[in-house]
């Protein structure tokens, strides 16, 4: 049955199809923007949006940008770095909030909502699906454009900033879990890897996504014998193909995975569930049926982890011990290593803020660029995500509409 939404949506999809008028090209107005990074004081959020060649280039392209002081401590970015690339450090955040774009990593709180100013623009990790509605609310009445870099998309309909993130955290779950196995941090003493004479340690990877490719990646260049498991055959041959060998892979049936994790020396979870919880597939009898001090990394953790046994640990105490299986549970691995992370993000930020000028603004960058426009949430204060609508019973519209009308 075709709703009236479908039907609007045609109409404005048919009308950009017509025939138009002939318009002589004239040169684009670029805009000069204006960027707000604040300090991020979410739970173990080590990460910064801007690195200081990043903002170099920024400036250098004529745009300002002003930052928190101390804002890339964390990453061993100095005060006096961002300064001399060209930005204005804060001493407070109020003066950060003032900018027309505010780009920050984790989503805003109801605090900083109340510090932004009408019409801004905000670019973080929105995940506005588990903040509370009157956040929203709140956004709305400020009128404010909210893009979630997390589900902004590049030429090719990928998310890269997920995905890069991802690579980070399955390369990085393989050198925890060699951590762990060593004797530096209690662990069996064990070599994750093998060598000759000596056979090679057995990883099991519960995921064939970004994660979970490159992970198995890590580990075979360590010498690792691999097992990956999926409930996509798709994903399982694509990762093949990938990494460009034959491998160990199953699909999640429970007595084969049962017997796989009894013999691992380390156990990855690195699922991934596009909304909501993450499925626990790894029960605690599989658990308790792993070897004494066997490592397991849970990646999926952020969204409840994938082991019955997970609970979220942190970075100052990252570990736990049950059935003699030493857990490492800690949400966000890509803040463990910061640096690598904040450069990563800020390769993908710079090149979009820089098109965001030459285009003139955010809603010309928005309205011409599809994959711009699958982050947006809310735009100038109207919800354009039918999903969160319908969740919160907040009336929205489509954001297709909405750019025809302009």
């Amino acid at each position: 049955m075709i709703t009236s939404q479908d039907l609007l949506k045609s109409l404005s999809q048919s009308a950009s199809l017509q025939t138009q008028e002939e318009m002589l090209e004239i040169g684009r107005k670029k805009g000069k923007l204006y960027i707000g990074i604040p300090n991020e004081n979410s739970f173990q959020e080590n990460r910064v949006a801007l690195v200081p060649t990043s903002v170099a280039f920024l400036c250098s392209n004529g745009h300002r940008v002003v930052i928190e002081k101390g804002a890339g401590l964390a990453c061993k970015f100095s005060d006096t770095a961002y300064s001399e690339a060209g930005a204005e450090i804060a001493d407070g955040v109020q003066e950060v909030y003032k900018a027309d774009i505010v780009l920050k990593i984790e989503p805003p709180t109801l605090k900083e909502v109340e510090l932004m100013q009408h019409k801004q623009t905000l670019i973080s990790a929105l995940q506005l699906t588990v903040q509370p509605k009157d956040l929203i609310k709140k956004l709305m009445a400020k009128r404010i454009t909210a893009i979630a870099w997390d589900y902004v998309k590049d030429q090719e309909g990928i998310l890269p900033i997920v995905r890069c993130m991802g690579e980070i955290a399955g390369n990085t779950s393989i050198l925890i879990a060699a951590e762990y196995l060593s004797n530096a941090n209690n662990g069996m003493g064990q070599m994750l890897g093998g060598m000759s004479g000596v056979a090679p340690s057995e990883v099991v990877i519960i995921g064939a996504g970004t994660v979970g490719e490159f992970a198995a990646q890590s580990a075979l260049g360590l010498g690792a014998q691999v097992k990956i498991f999926d409930n996509s055959t798709y994903r399982l041959r694509r990762m093949q193909n990938s990494i460009g060998r034959r491998m160990y892979t199953s699909t999640l049936q429970p007595e084969v995975l049962k017997q796989a994790l009894k013999t691992a020396d380390v156990a990855i979870g690195a699922m991934r569930s596009v909304d909501g919880r993450t499925p626990c597939v790894v029960t605690e009898e599989m658990v308790e049926a792993m070897k004494d001090g066997s490592v397991i990394v849970d990646v999926s953790i952020d969204q409840g982890g994938c082991f019955d046994t997970s609970e979220v640990t942190s970075h100052k105490k990252p570990t736990y011990t049950k059935y003699g299986v030493i857990h490492y549970c800690v949400p966000n691995i890509a803040s463990r290593v910061s640096r690598t992370a904040s450069t990563a993000l800020s390769n993908i930020f710079a090149p979009i803020l820089i098109d965001t000028g030459e285009e003139g603004g955010i809603a010309k960058m928005i309205k011409k660029y599809s994959g711009v426009r699958a982050g947006v949430y809310i735009y100038n204060g109207t919800l354009t995500n039918q999903y969160m609508g319908e969740s919160f019973g907040i009336p929205y519209k489509d954001l297709g509409l909405l750019m025809a009308a302009f």
